[in-house]
Protein backbone atom coordinates (compact mmCIF):
# COMPACT_ATOMS: atom_id res chain seq x y z
CA UNK A 1 0.00 0.00 0.00
CA UNK A 2 1.36 3.29 -0.99
CA UNK A 3 1.25 6.53 1.06
CA UNK A 4 -1.55 7.97 -1.05
CA UNK A 5 -3.94 4.80 -0.71
CA UNK A 6 -6.27 5.65 1.96
CA UNK A 7 -6.06 3.69 5.03
CA UNK A 8 -10.28 3.02 4.71
CA UNK A 9 -12.11 1.76 2.76
CA UNK A 10 -16.00 1.66 2.99
CA UNK A 11 -18.05 -1.27 1.92
CA UNK A 12 -22.26 -1.39 1.86
CA UNK A 13 -23.51 -4.57 1.14
CA UNK A 14 -26.91 -3.44 -0.76
CA UNK A 15 -27.84 -6.41 -2.82
CA UNK A 16 -30.29 -7.94 -0.90
CA UNK A 17 -33.38 -8.47 -2.71
CA UNK A 18 -35.59 -8.10 0.74
CA UNK A 19 -38.65 -10.75 -0.04
CA UNK A 20 -40.22 -9.76 3.25
CA UNK A 21 -40.76 -6.40 1.81
CA UNK A 22 -43.05 -7.11 -1.03
CA UNK A 23 -41.88 -5.07 -3.31
CA UNK A 24 -40.12 -4.77 -6.43
CA UNK A 25 -38.03 -2.03 -5.23
CA UNK A 26 -34.83 -3.20 -4.38
CA UNK A 27 -34.94 -2.99 -0.81
CA UNK A 28 -32.11 -0.44 -0.01
CA UNK A 29 -33.82 1.93 -2.49
CA UNK A 30 -37.22 2.04 -0.19
CA UNK A 31 -36.76 5.62 1.32
CA UNK A 32 -37.10 7.10 4.73
CA UNK A 33 -38.38 10.65 4.48
CA UNK A 34 -37.25 10.68 0.99
CA UNK A 35 -33.48 9.63 0.84
CA UNK A 36 -32.95 5.91 -0.18
CA UNK A 37 -32.01 3.86 2.96
CA UNK A 38 -28.64 3.19 0.62
CA UNK A 39 -27.91 7.05 0.73
CA UNK A 40 -27.82 6.90 4.85
CA UNK A 41 -25.24 3.81 4.41
CA UNK A 42 -22.96 5.77 2.50
CA UNK A 43 -23.45 9.51 3.72
CA UNK A 44 -22.28 7.21 7.23
CA UNK A 45 -18.94 6.71 6.04
CA UNK A 46 -16.08 8.78 7.53
CA UNK A 47 -14.49 12.12 5.67
CA UNK A 48 -11.99 11.05 3.11
CA UNK A 49 -13.01 7.28 2.70
CA UNK A 50 -13.66 5.99 -0.83
CA UNK A 51 -17.16 3.92 -0.81
CA UNK A 52 -18.02 1.08 -2.73
CA UNK A 53 -21.82 -0.78 -2.81
CA UNK A 54 -22.49 -4.26 -3.79
CA UNK A 55 -24.98 -4.41 -5.54
CA UNK A 56 -27.07 -7.57 -6.71
CA UNK A 57 -31.17 -7.29 -7.34
CA UNK A 58 -32.48 -4.36 -9.35
CA UNK A 59 -28.94 -3.18 -9.60
CA UNK A 60 -29.39 -0.80 -12.28
CA UNK A 61 -31.53 1.13 -10.14
CA UNK A 62 -28.75 1.23 -7.65
CA UNK A 63 -26.27 2.67 -10.46
CA UNK A 64 -28.39 5.28 -11.72
CA UNK A 65 -28.88 6.11 -7.86
CA UNK A 66 -25.61 5.86 -6.98
CA UNK A 67 -24.24 7.96 -10.55
CA UNK A 68 -26.23 11.39 -9.50
CA UNK A 69 -26.16 11.33 -5.56
CA UNK A 70 -22.53 9.88 -4.89
CA UNK A 71 -21.01 9.93 -8.28
CA UNK A 72 -17.90 8.85 -7.00
CA UNK A 73 -19.00 5.58 -4.99
CA UNK A 74 -17.71 2.27 -7.10
CA UNK A 75 -20.40 -0.11 -8.29
CA UNK A 76 -19.33 -3.84 -7.51
CA UNK A 77 -22.05 -6.04 -8.44
CA UNK A 78 -22.94 -9.63 -7.08
CA UNK A 79 -24.70 -11.14 -9.46
CA UNK A 80 -25.51 -14.46 -7.48
CA UNK A 81 -26.64 -13.73 -4.30
CA UNK A 82 -25.23 -16.00 -1.57
CA UNK A 83 -24.81 -14.06 1.64
CA UNK A 84 -23.01 -11.38 3.70
CA UNK A 85 -19.95 -13.19 3.43
CA UNK A 86 -20.22 -13.89 -0.29
CA UNK A 87 -20.38 -10.27 -1.24
CA UNK A 88 -17.55 -9.39 0.55
CA UNK A 89 -15.64 -11.95 -0.82
CA UNK A 90 -16.85 -10.82 -4.21
CA UNK A 91 -15.78 -7.00 -3.43
CA UNK A 92 -12.19 -8.59 -2.31
CA UNK A 93 -10.09 -7.01 -5.50
CA UNK A 94 -11.32 -3.60 -4.15
CA UNK A 95 -11.34 -3.50 -0.29
CA UNK A 96 -8.06 -5.60 -0.08
CA UNK A 97 -5.56 -2.82 -1.18
CA UNK A 98 -7.22 -0.25 2.27
CA UNK A 99 -5.29 -1.26 5.65
CA UNK A 100 -9.17 -1.53 7.04
CA UNK A 101 -12.14 -1.95 5.57
CA UNK A 102 -15.86 -0.71 7.22
CA UNK A 103 -18.52 -2.91 6.42
CA UNK A 104 -22.20 -1.86 6.70
CA UNK A 105 -25.28 -3.31 5.58
CA UNK A 106 -27.41 -0.74 3.89
CA UNK A 107 -30.76 -1.68 5.90
CA UNK A 108 -29.19 0.56 8.75
CA UNK A 109 -30.61 3.95 8.26
CA UNK A 110 -30.41 5.54 11.68
CA UNK A 111 -26.84 4.55 12.42
CA UNK A 112 -25.33 7.69 13.09
CA UNK A 113 -22.12 9.24 11.27
CA UNK A 114 -20.51 9.55 14.53
CA UNK A 115 -20.90 6.06 16.01
CA UNK A 116 -19.23 5.18 13.23
CA UNK A 117 -16.33 7.37 13.03
CA UNK A 118 -16.21 6.00 17.12
CA UNK A 119 -16.09 2.03 15.59
CA UNK A 120 -12.87 3.18 13.20
CA UNK A 121 -11.34 5.09 15.80
CA UNK A 122 -11.60 2.21 18.03
CA UNK A 123 -10.56 -0.47 15.59
CA UNK A 124 -7.18 2.00 14.10
CA UNK A 125 -6.48 2.52 18.05
CA UNK A 126 -6.13 -0.79 19.12
CA UNK A 127 -4.78 -2.48 16.38
CA UNK A 128 -7.90 -5.14 17.00
CA UNK A 129 -8.33 -7.41 14.05
CA UNK A 130 -12.23 -6.80 14.21
CA UNK A 131 -14.57 -4.44 15.75
CA UNK A 132 -18.35 -4.29 15.38
CA UNK A 133 -21.35 -2.86 16.96
CA UNK A 134 -23.54 -5.05 18.90
CA UNK A 135 -26.58 -3.48 20.55
CA UNK A 136 -29.40 -4.80 23.58
CA UNK A 137 -32.45 -6.35 22.33
CA UNK A 138 -35.01 -7.88 24.85
CA UNK A 139 -36.63 -10.24 22.15
CA UNK A 140 -33.69 -10.79 19.61
CA UNK A 141 -35.25 -13.15 17.38
CA UNK A 142 -34.21 -12.81 13.68
CA UNK A 143 -30.50 -11.38 14.79
CA UNK A 144 -26.98 -12.75 15.31
CA UNK A 145 -26.40 -13.46 19.22
CA UNK A 146 -22.75 -12.12 20.45
CA UNK A 147 -21.65 -14.82 22.45
CA UNK A 148 -19.08 -14.12 24.50
CA UNK A 149 -16.55 -16.88 26.27
CA UNK A 150 -13.34 -15.30 28.47
CA UNK A 151 -11.52 -13.24 25.60
CA UNK A 152 -12.78 -14.09 22.73
CA UNK A 153 -16.09 -13.33 20.95
CA UNK A 154 -18.63 -14.85 18.07
CA UNK A 155 -21.46 -14.54 16.36
CA UNK A 156 -24.07 -17.37 16.49
CA UNK A 157 -27.14 -16.40 13.50
CA UNK A 158 -30.75 -16.77 15.54
CA UNK A 159 -31.27 -20.19 13.11
CA UNK A 160 -28.07 -21.91 13.83
CA UNK A 161 -28.09 -21.15 17.27
CA UNK A 162 -28.96 -23.55 20.38
CA UNK A 163 -31.55 -22.57 22.73
CA UNK A 164 -29.14 -21.37 25.49
CA UNK A 165 -27.66 -18.71 22.72
CA UNK A 166 -30.74 -17.76 21.58
CA UNK A 167 -31.75 -16.20 25.26
CA UNK A 168 -28.52 -13.94 24.47
CA UNK A 169 -30.13 -10.46 24.11
CA UNK A 170 -26.43 -8.98 22.92
CA UNK A 171 -26.77 -9.48 19.05
CA UNK A 172 -24.88 -8.09 16.13
CA UNK A 173 -25.59 -4.73 14.45
CA UNK A 174 -23.97 -5.38 11.60
CA UNK A 175 -21.67 -2.85 11.46
CA UNK A 176 -18.06 -4.19 11.27
CA UNK A 177 -14.41 -2.18 11.05
CA UNK A 178 -11.92 -5.32 9.61
CA UNK A 179 -8.24 -5.32 9.54
CA UNK A 180 -7.90 -5.67 5.72
CA UNK A 181 -5.21 -8.35 5.86
CA UNK A 182 -6.96 -10.43 8.39
CA UNK A 183 -10.31 -10.13 6.84
CA UNK A 184 -8.14 -11.55 3.63
CA UNK A 185 -7.05 -14.77 5.58
CA UNK A 186 -10.06 -15.45 6.03
CA UNK A 187 -12.85 -14.69 3.56
CA UNK A 188 -12.14 -17.12 0.99
CA UNK A 189 -12.69 -20.23 3.82
CA UNK A 190 -16.21 -19.13 4.56
CA UNK A 191 -18.53 -22.36 4.46
CA UNK A 192 -22.26 -22.13 3.40
CA UNK A 193 -22.47 -25.15 5.83
CA UNK A 194 -25.57 -23.82 7.59
CA UNK A 195 -29.31 -23.38 7.48
CA UNK A 196 -29.72 -21.34 4.93
CA UNK A 197 -26.69 -22.29 3.41
CA UNK A 198 -25.31 -19.14 2.78
CA UNK A 199 -22.19 -17.39 3.07
CA UNK A 200 -22.51 -15.45 6.57
CA UNK A 201 -20.04 -12.25 7.05
CA UNK A 202 -20.24 -12.99 11.02
CA UNK A 203 -18.29 -16.12 10.09
CA UNK A 204 -15.40 -14.37 9.06
CA UNK A 205 -15.56 -12.83 12.87
CA UNK A 206 -14.94 -15.76 14.13
CA UNK A 207 -12.62 -17.26 12.29
CA UNK A 208 -10.39 -14.23 12.70
CA UNK A 209 -11.40 -14.92 16.73
CA UNK A 210 -10.50 -18.76 16.55
CA UNK A 211 -7.30 -18.02 14.57
CA UNK A 212 -6.12 -15.69 17.37
CA UNK A 213 -6.89 -12.34 16.26
CA UNK A 214 -8.59 -9.64 18.73
CA UNK A 215 -12.54 -8.97 18.44
CA UNK A 216 -14.41 -6.75 20.14
CA UNK A 217 -17.86 -5.41 20.21
CA UNK A 218 -18.92 -2.41 20.85
CA UNK A 219 -22.65 -1.56 22.46
CA UNK A 220 -24.75 0.99 21.36
CA UNK A 221 -27.84 2.37 21.53
CA UNK A 222 -30.55 0.03 20.17
CA UNK A 223 -32.17 1.69 17.66
CA UNK A 224 -29.27 2.46 15.71
CA UNK A 225 -28.77 -0.83 14.71
CA UNK A 226 -32.36 -1.39 13.73
CA UNK A 227 -32.59 -2.95 10.63
CA UNK A 228 -35.38 -2.83 8.00
CA UNK A 229 -36.68 -6.35 6.84
CA UNK A 230 -40.42 -5.41 6.06
CA UNK A 231 -43.11 -2.36 5.55
CA UNK A 232 -43.54 -2.16 9.36
CA UNK A 233 -40.13 -1.98 9.70
CA UNK A 234 -39.53 0.65 7.52
CA UNK A 235 -42.40 2.61 9.31
CA UNK A 236 -41.19 2.44 12.47
CA UNK A 237 -37.57 4.24 11.52
CA UNK A 238 -38.92 6.12 9.81
CA UNK A 239 -40.63 7.69 12.92
CA UNK A 240 -37.66 7.87 14.52
CA UNK A 241 -36.03 9.19 12.20
CA UNK A 242 -38.52 12.06 12.21
CA UNK A 243 -38.70 12.58 15.56
CA UNK A 244 -34.57 12.90 15.94
CA UNK A 245 -34.99 15.34 12.64
CA UNK A 246 -37.39 17.53 14.60
CA UNK A 247 -35.22 17.18 17.99
CA UNK A 248 -32.46 18.43 16.77
CA UNK A 249 -34.37 21.51 14.60
CA UNK A 250 -36.25 22.68 17.86
CA UNK A 251 -32.88 22.76 19.76
CA UNK A 252 -31.76 25.04 17.29
CA UNK A 253 -34.87 27.48 18.01
CA UNK A 254 -37.48 26.11 14.89
CA UNK A 255 -40.99 25.73 16.29
CA UNK A 256 -43.19 23.35 15.62
CA UNK A 257 -47.26 23.90 15.93
CA UNK A 258 -47.63 20.31 16.27
CA UNK A 259 -44.35 18.17 16.40
CA UNK A 260 -46.76 15.18 16.02
CA UNK A 261 -47.66 15.91 12.83
CA UNK A 262 -45.04 17.58 10.62
CA UNK A 263 -42.19 15.69 8.43
CA UNK A 264 -38.82 17.24 7.85
CA UNK A 265 -36.41 15.08 5.53
CA UNK A 266 -32.81 14.40 6.46
CA UNK A 267 -30.96 17.14 3.51
CA UNK A 268 -33.66 20.19 4.54
CA UNK A 269 -32.10 23.04 6.48
CA UNK A 270 -34.20 25.15 8.42
CA UNK A 271 -33.12 28.00 9.66
CA UNK A 272 -33.88 29.51 13.63
CA UNK A 273 -37.30 30.85 14.24
CA UNK A 274 -39.13 29.30 11.36
CA UNK A 275 -42.63 28.78 12.49
CA UNK A 276 -43.66 25.62 10.89
CA UNK A 277 -47.68 24.58 11.35
CA UNK A 278 -49.56 21.07 11.45
CA UNK A 279 -49.27 18.41 8.52
CA UNK A 280 -46.21 20.44 6.53
CA UNK A 281 -43.62 18.49 4.88
CA UNK A 282 -40.33 19.35 3.87
CA UNK A 283 -38.40 17.23 1.64
CA UNK A 284 -35.41 16.91 -0.49
CA UNK A 285 -32.41 19.59 -0.33
CA UNK A 286 -35.20 22.28 0.58
CA UNK A 287 -33.92 25.83 2.81
CA UNK A 288 -36.06 27.36 4.89
CA UNK A 289 -34.94 30.62 5.94
CA UNK A 290 -35.13 32.37 9.28
CA UNK A 291 -38.38 34.01 9.92
CA UNK A 292 -39.99 32.08 7.51
CA UNK A 293 -43.91 30.63 8.41
CA UNK A 294 -44.50 27.33 6.82
CA UNK A 295 -48.62 26.80 6.93
CA UNK A 296 -50.67 23.83 7.88
CA UNK A 297 -50.62 21.43 5.20
CA UNK A 298 -47.46 22.75 2.65
CA UNK A 299 -45.37 20.68 1.12
CA UNK A 300 -42.01 21.84 -0.07
CA UNK A 301 -39.76 19.67 -2.04
CA UNK A 302 -36.26 20.60 -3.00
CA UNK A 303 -37.65 24.27 -2.45
CA UNK A 304 -35.80 27.13 -1.66
CA UNK A 305 -37.48 29.88 0.97
CA UNK A 306 -35.69 33.29 1.79
CA UNK A 307 -36.12 35.28 5.12
CA UNK A 308 -40.01 35.69 6.51
CA UNK A 309 -42.02 33.72 3.47
CA UNK A 310 -45.40 33.52 4.29
CA UNK A 311 -46.70 30.45 3.16
CA UNK A 312 -50.53 30.38 3.69
CA UNK A 313 -52.29 26.59 3.76
CA UNK A 314 -51.93 24.19 1.69
CA UNK A 315 -49.12 25.67 -0.72
CA UNK A 316 -46.92 23.09 -2.74
CA UNK A 317 -43.45 24.21 -3.93
CA UNK A 318 -41.03 22.07 -5.81
CA UNK A 319 -38.23 22.79 -7.31
CA UNK A 320 -38.82 26.03 -7.01
CA UNK A 321 -37.52 29.46 -4.94
CA UNK A 322 -39.26 32.04 -2.79
CA UNK A 323 -37.08 35.02 -1.91
CA UNK A 324 -37.48 37.10 1.02
CA UNK A 325 -40.63 38.27 2.13
CA UNK A 326 -42.64 36.63 -0.74
CA UNK A 327 -45.73 34.63 0.07
CA UNK A 328 -48.09 32.18 -1.94
CA UNK A 329 -51.36 30.33 -1.21
CA UNK A 330 -53.58 29.35 0.34
CA UNK A 331 -53.89 26.18 -2.40
CA UNK A 332 -50.95 28.03 -4.49
CA UNK A 333 -48.89 25.30 -6.36
CA UNK A 334 -45.29 26.38 -7.63
CA UNK A 335 -43.16 24.40 -9.45
CA UNK A 336 -40.32 23.59 -11.90
CA UNK A 337 -38.04 26.51 -11.60
CA UNK A 338 -40.16 29.05 -10.89
CA UNK A 339 -39.28 31.94 -8.88
CA UNK A 340 -40.61 34.41 -6.42
CA UNK A 341 -38.91 37.35 -6.02
CA UNK A 342 -38.37 39.94 -3.19
CA UNK A 343 -42.15 41.04 -1.99
CA UNK A 344 -44.02 38.67 -4.48
CA UNK A 345 -46.90 37.46 -3.97
CA UNK A 346 -48.93 34.04 -5.93
CA UNK A 347 -52.39 33.70 -4.05
CA UNK A 348 -55.13 31.40 -3.88
CA UNK A 349 -55.64 28.45 -6.47
CA UNK A 350 -52.52 29.87 -8.51
CA UNK A 351 -50.09 27.75 -10.22
CA UNK A 352 -46.84 28.65 -11.48
CA UNK A 353 -44.48 27.07 -13.27
CA UNK A 354 -41.56 27.97 -14.71
CA UNK A 355 -42.13 31.24 -14.19
CA UNK A 356 -40.14 34.48 -12.58
CA UNK A 357 -42.35 36.59 -11.11
CA UNK A 358 -40.88 40.10 -10.19
CA UNK A 359 -40.14 42.35 -7.00
CA UNK A 360 -43.25 43.22 -5.75
CA UNK A 361 -45.88 41.81 -8.21
CA UNK A 362 -48.97 39.74 -7.97
CA UNK A 363 -50.46 36.87 -9.13
CA UNK A 364 -53.68 36.68 -6.72
CA UNK A 365 -56.23 34.25 -7.95
CA UNK A 366 -57.15 31.52 -9.58
CA UNK A 367 -54.21 32.01 -12.36
CA UNK A 368 -51.60 29.66 -14.63
CA UNK A 369 -48.15 30.84 -15.50
CA UNK A 370 -45.98 28.77 -17.28
CA UNK A 371 -43.01 29.54 -19.37
CA UNK A 372 -43.27 33.19 -18.24
CA UNK A 373 -41.42 36.01 -16.97
CA UNK A 374 -42.85 38.88 -14.98
CA UNK A 375 -41.56 41.77 -14.14
CA UNK A 376 -41.42 44.12 -11.50
CA UNK A 377 -45.23 45.75 -9.88
CA UNK A 378 -47.28 43.56 -11.93
CA UNK A 379 -50.62 43.15 -10.99
CA UNK A 380 -51.75 39.81 -12.77
CA UNK A 381 -55.86 39.43 -12.43
CA UNK A 382 -58.05 36.59 -11.42
CA UNK A 383 -58.75 33.76 -14.11
CA UNK A 384 -56.03 34.83 -16.44
CA UNK A 385 -53.75 32.02 -18.03
CA UNK A 386 -50.47 31.86 -20.43
CA UNK A 387 -52.03 30.07 -23.21
CA UNK A 388 -48.25 28.09 -23.34
CA UNK A 389 -48.00 25.00 -25.36
CA UNK A 390 -48.94 24.70 -28.94
CA UNK A 391 -49.08 20.95 -29.11
CA UNK A 392 -45.33 20.56 -29.63
CA UNK A 393 -43.26 23.07 -28.15
CA UNK A 394 -43.36 24.91 -24.52
CA UNK A 395 -43.43 28.85 -25.69
CA UNK A 396 -42.80 32.28 -23.67
CA UNK A 397 -44.34 34.82 -22.19
CA UNK A 398 -43.66 38.22 -21.41
CA UNK A 399 -45.00 40.32 -18.98
CA UNK A 400 -43.24 43.76 -18.26
CA UNK A 401 -42.89 45.98 -15.39
CA UNK A 402 -46.10 47.88 -13.79
CA UNK A 403 -48.42 45.98 -16.00
CA UNK A 404 -52.11 45.15 -15.17
CA UNK A 405 -53.61 42.63 -16.79
CA UNK A 406 -57.06 42.39 -16.51
CA UNK A 407 -59.20 39.62 -15.35
CA UNK A 408 -59.33 36.55 -17.51
CA UNK A 409 -56.75 37.65 -20.10
CA UNK A 410 -55.62 34.33 -21.96
CA UNK A 411 -51.97 35.34 -23.03
CA UNK A 412 -51.39 33.16 -26.44
CA UNK A 413 -47.48 32.37 -26.43
CA UNK A 414 -45.70 33.63 -27.40
CA UNK A 415 -46.06 37.05 -26.23
CA UNK A 416 -44.91 39.92 -24.96
CA UNK A 417 -46.43 42.81 -22.86
CA UNK A 418 -44.21 45.51 -22.47
CA UNK A 419 -43.68 48.50 -19.35
CA UNK A 420 -46.81 49.97 -17.92
CA UNK A 421 -49.60 48.08 -20.58
CA UNK A 422 -52.80 46.90 -19.60
CA UNK A 423 -54.93 44.12 -21.13
CA UNK A 424 -58.86 44.29 -20.61
CA UNK A 425 -60.54 42.02 -18.92
CA UNK A 426 -61.65 39.34 -21.00
CA UNK A 427 -59.43 39.63 -23.60
CA UNK A 428 -57.39 36.94 -25.76
CA UNK A 429 -53.99 38.30 -26.31
CA UNK A 430 -52.29 37.03 -29.45
CA UNK A 431 -49.87 40.10 -30.67
CA UNK A 432 -47.44 42.01 -28.28
CA UNK A 433 -48.12 44.79 -26.70
CA UNK A 434 -46.46 48.28 -26.78
CA UNK A 435 -45.10 49.72 -23.34
CA UNK A 436 -48.03 51.47 -22.13
CA UNK A 437 -50.76 50.77 -24.62
CA UNK A 438 -54.38 49.04 -23.43
CA UNK A 439 -55.03 45.85 -25.53
CA UNK A 440 -58.10 44.67 -25.87
CA UNK A 441 -58.75 41.76 -27.84
CA UNK A 442 -62.50 40.48 -27.29
CA UNK A 443 -65.50 40.43 -29.52
CA UNK A 444 -67.46 43.55 -29.02
CA UNK A 445 -70.44 42.94 -26.55
CA UNK A 446 -73.94 43.29 -28.79
CA UNK A 447 -77.01 43.32 -26.61
CA UNK A 448 -80.19 41.67 -28.60
CA UNK A 449 -83.45 43.21 -27.44
CA UNK A 450 -87.05 41.06 -26.53
CA UNK A 451 -84.56 37.36 -27.15
CA UNK A 452 -85.98 36.05 -23.79
CA UNK A 453 -89.41 36.61 -24.78
CA UNK A 454 -89.07 35.17 -28.36
CA UNK A 455 -87.28 32.38 -26.92
CA UNK A 456 -90.08 31.36 -24.61
CA UNK A 457 -92.88 31.62 -27.26
CA UNK A 458 -90.54 29.17 -29.74
CA UNK A 459 -90.59 26.50 -26.53
CA UNK A 460 -93.93 26.90 -25.80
Amino acid sequence: MDNETPVLGTLVLAAGKGKRMNSSLPKVMHTVLGRPMLGYALAAAPDGSPVAAVVGHGWERLRDYLSSSFPSAALIRQEEQRGTGHAVKVARPWWEKFKSVLVLNGDLPLLRRATVQSLVEFQASSGAACVLLSFTMPSPRGYGHVVRSGETLSIVEDKDATPAQRKIQEVNGGCYVFDARALASVIDGLSDDNAQNEYYLPDAVNAISAGGGAVAAIEVDSCECLGVNTQADLAKVTRLMRGRILSSLMEMGVRFMDADSAWVGPDAEVEPDVEIMSGAVILGKSFVGRGSVVGVGCVLNNARLGAGVRLAPYVVVEDSELKDGASAGPFAYVRGGSVLSEEAFAGKFVELKNTAVGRGSKVAHLSYMGDAVIGELANVGAGTITCNYDGVSKLPTKIGDRCFVGSDTMLVAPVSLGADSTTAAGSAITADVPDGALAVGRARQRNIEGWASRKTAREA
